[in-house]
């Protein structure tokens, strides 16, 4: 028996040898049987700089078993596994297929298939064989072939060496310029060929610690460089053509976006409501009623997640990872927010409304949290994104007990405090906006994400922001002359944040583009290779 525990595999993948040839695709492909349109191994054509300092390179991609992978802790399910040799795999009949760990890995590495296609629009003979219908509606993605290695070991081969033991791609490619072995042992091969003078890990700046390595040096023969701000500027970022360049995600659309919608505002009421009870402003039978309907409200939106995952029968197993995932601790307070209502409701006390307000309080953090932890979204994963969820959220909600409050004669009396609240949040979401756009190239957001979080960044200034609080301060003025004042300003707090998550969720969500920190000296101008090491004139 193999101790997992003291291996770690990964590739080294040599940027000079690969010449795009695809073969590494197409064997991944046979070996894996995945439908059209699902590359678990893909090769993309790098273009670097403008003509005449130009370089060109093929960047072999996928999922990069990380040593620290955000794809895991998210899983709500635990499909998703990190073995004890650092390899990540699926289990297919646990996953429910609701997204979240293609949008958490910064390797754009996840695939869900929806239907299954056939590549001439009827199954032929050979697919028809070889279809995985357990990997319809779920997540899938590259697993290093864990099979072949497994099989390997088991059989006394070496993972790199022993083709059979090997994952197909790096067996399979023509150039030898992937390769496979563990890194836990010096005398690998993988070891062997990189250390920090001559490979880097993409993106590691993010944490994950990727188990592939990209050789952009050759001793004694190519030399490496930094990437320089030239090679791929800000124009070239603009264009969605581009490889390096991360797609809008299409995995979390606007059913997500609603769930954030109707879970924040009507936790924000709750919290709200809740505040305005305790300092006189409403009575309890009020307090009760306005809770009721922010559970409506909150149920809508997770019957919007329900629609969301693809193994819609399989949605009990969301339950089964509360120790990581905080889609799965989102479940367990609502599975205890219902009945405290439904408690509340018969027998309203004071204990009750308050373990009714933290429930929700909890909700809205899980809420919070569970987007930030997409971190293959550069827009979802800036650091004020929890606090602008949370802020949002109160000000929704608060912006709808104001308008409750102008509406419905028996809350008249909380108007004013609604107000008050609601003018100070908008100071506050205000704030939070402006850092957030401000900061949004430092903090990983491309040049596409951004435009489109500039699309919205005046009338959110606007609706969102300006008329709450100049509302709230002139009803404050006028009340109780001009009521309808606070419903205006109420409205302005609700639409506002409906817009920017829906922005952010479904227009401004690029992924994680590619990227690699240095890469081979090689190309035209100032990208030639120097004179071969070693020869002279």
């Amino acid at each position: 028996m193999n101790d997992l525990s003291s291996k770690r595999f990964g590739m080294v993948i040599d940027l000079n040898s690969c010449v795009g040839c695809q073969t590494c695709t197409i064997a991944c492909k046979h070996a894996n049987d995945t439908p059209p349109g699902v590359q678990w191994r893909r090769v993309i054509d790098v273009e670097l700089g403008t003509f005449p300092n130009v370089e060109r390179l093929f960047m072999v991609t996928g999922c990069q078993h990380c040593a620290e992978p955000s794809c895991v802790p998210v899983c709500p399910t635990g499909a998703t596994k990190q073995r004890a040799d650092g390899l990540v795999t699926m289990d297919y009949d646990l996953c429910i297929g609701c997204g979240y760990c293609a949008v958490a890995c910064p390797y754009q590495a996840r695939t869900i298939a929806h239907e299954q296609n056939w590549y001439y629009g009827q199954p032929t003979l050979q697919e028809a064989k070889v279809a995985h219908d357990d990997r319809i509606g779920v997540a899938m993605k590259c697993t290093f072939c864990v099979e072949r290695v497994d099989s390997g070991l088991a059989n006394g081969l070496t993972p790199g060496v022993d083709p059979d033991a090997t994952p197909a791609c790096a067996s399979s490619c023509i150039a030898t310029a992937i390769h496979f072995g563990d890194f836990n042992d010096p005398d690998s091969n993988v070891s062997q060929l990189s250390n920090e003078d001559n490979s880097v890990q993409m993106h590691a700046e993010l944490g994950n610690d990727p188990g592939i390595k990209y050789l952009y040096g050759l001793p004694n023969s190519m030399p490496g460089r930094e990437r320089t701000a030239d090679d791929v500027d800000e124009l070239a970022l603009q264009d969605p053509a581009n490889p390096l360049v991360g797609k809008v995600q299409k995995f979390w659309d606007m059913r997500a976006a609603m769930n954030f919608i109707l879970g924040g505002m009507s936790t924000g009421l709750i919290i709200s409501a809740w505040l305005a009870y305790l300092m006189g402003g409403i009575s309890e039978s009020a307090l009760v009623g306005v809770n009721v309907v922010a559970g409506v409200g909150m149920a809508a939106g997770l019957f919007f997640v329900f629609l969301e995952i693809a193994r819609k029968l399989r949605f009990l197993n969301v339950l089964l990872r509360p120790q990581t995932s905080w889609m799965t601790r989102e479940t367990y307070v609502v599975a205890l927010f219902y009945p405290t209502l439904l408690l509340d409701l018969l027998w309203p006390s004071g204990v009750l409304h308050l373990l009714l307000v933290i429930e929700a309080a909890a909700f809205l953090y899980c809420q919070a949290r569970i987007l930030p932890a997409g971190k293959g979204i550069p827009a979802w994963r800036a650091p004020l994104m929890p606090w602008m969820l949370i802020a949002t959220g109160l000000l929704e909600g608060t912006g709808l007990l104001a308008i409750s409050a102008t509406l419905h004669p028996a809350m008249h009396s909380v108007a004013p405090l609604a107000a008050g609240m609601g003018g100070a949040l908008a100071v506050i979401n205000a704030i939070l906006w402006r850092n957030y756009i401000a900061n949004a190239a430092s903090n990983g957001i491309g040049p596409l994400p951004r435009k489109a979080l500039g699309a919205i960044n005046l009338p959110l200034r606007l609706i969102g922001h300006a008329l709450p609080l100049l509302g709230f301060a002139a009803f404050l003025g006028l009340w109780p002359t001009q009521p309808l004042v606070a419903t205006l300003a109420g409205l302005g707090a609700v639409v506002g944040g409906i817009m920017w998550k829906i922005t952010v969720i479904t227009k401004a969500s690029h992924q994680q583009g590619f990227n690699l920190s240095k890469v081979p000296q090689r190309g035209s101008g100032t990208r030639a290779a120097p004179a071969r090491m070693g020869t002279t004139a």
